[in-house]
């Protein structure tokens, strides 16, 4: 498995199905979680919206079974890639990730530029996590084949990679075409933006993890079927030669509420046995105060009873 202590991750609402009175929230909360222990902070994606919203809980279409979209069609959606440039300026410490980025509603290299503009401003703590999406509404608006995403979604990253890593690049296909470009600045990292990769453990999304991916955003996981799953992903992605045991996986953490409250003992009791099954980042999408005073004390209360929980 891979070496390091396991991580604690929480999800930033940039969304809303009613509109907040000052999304600057979100700031604060961001400044609160750098000050704690929390080891990263992601924030979510949709461009918008067709009417219907059902594909959320088809797996054929890239949702998940039972999921329920959280907003309306006319909920509110903040950008996420601006929304990390802003938590940026306001942060230190803390990782700032996508969880996920439909990166193939971008063009590659606007979106290379725009990571890497986001990871240099907040000195190398950019990381990208990315997936295909469910909504076939976007795809339609930009003018991107749904039926196709996932071959978007590598070219993407492949240009990205190119553009990351290279001084001068050259790069021809039937939508990207780049004659001797140059791209400055790099990203702070050598290898690139860190890009973790959304999805269930099949080939298709393997493939991807294991040319592109430091880590596995898992999608549609349970307690109960999260050591089968990551057993299957790493036959998967050892077949493509790469070492698995070089790959971060994510788990995201249900949420249990007693008394209107979180419940993170609860809600951590099987970090031990996940951690057993190669799960290295936790990730919680808790309902965090909008003051920062508030949240502080909410995400400290959060990391100490993870932490307990990793020493367990």
């Amino acid at each position: 498995m891979i070496n390091q202590p396991p991580e604690i991750s929480v999800g930033l609402r940039n969304f809303a199905d009613r509109p907040p009175a000052d999304w600057r929230h979100l700031l604060d909360q961001a400044r609160a979680a750098d000050e704690s222990g929390i080891d990263r902070v992601f924030v979510v994606d949709h461009l918008l919206f067709g009417r219907d919203l059902s594909a959320y809980s088809d797996p054929a279409s890239g949702g998940i079974a039972g999921g329920v979209q959280p907003t309306s069609p006319d909920g509110d959606w903040l950008e996420p890639m601006t929304v990390l440039a802003a938590l940026a300026a306001v942060t230190n410490r803390v990782t700032l990730a996508t969880n996920v980025l439909v990166a193939a509603l971008r063009h590659p290299v606007v979106l290379a530029k725009t990571a890497a503009t986001v990871d240099v401003l907040s000195h190398g703590r950019l990381e990208l996590g990315v997936g295909v999406g469910w909504q076939e509404a976007e795809y339609r608006a930009v003018g991107v084949p749904f039926a196709g995403r996932g071959r978007v979604l590598d070219e993407t990253l492949a240009v990205c990679r190119e553009l990351w890593t290279r001084p001068e690049v050259t790069y021809a296909s039937d939508r990207v075409t780049l004659d001797a470009v140059h791209m400055m600045p790099k990203p702070t990292r050598p290898e690139g933006v860190p890009v973790w990769v959304g999805g269930r453990a099949i080939p298709a999304v393997a493939r991807r993890l294991a040319t592109y991916g430091v880590g596995w955003l898992t999608w549609g996981l349970t307690r109960d079927d999260a050591a089968a799953a990551v057993g299957r992903m790493r036959q998967l992605v050892e077949g493509h030669g790469r070492d698995f045991d070089a790959v971060r996986v994510s788990f995201p953490v249900p949420i249990v509420v007693a008394g209107g409250v979180p419940d993170f003992r609860r809600m951590f009791a099987d970090v031990p046995r996940l951690r057993d099954a190669g799960v290295t980042d936790f990730r919680a999408l808790v309902r965090i105060p909008p003051e920062h005073a508030a949240a502080r004390a909410l995400l400290d209360d959060l990391d100490g009873h993870f932490r307990e929980a990793v020493r367990a």
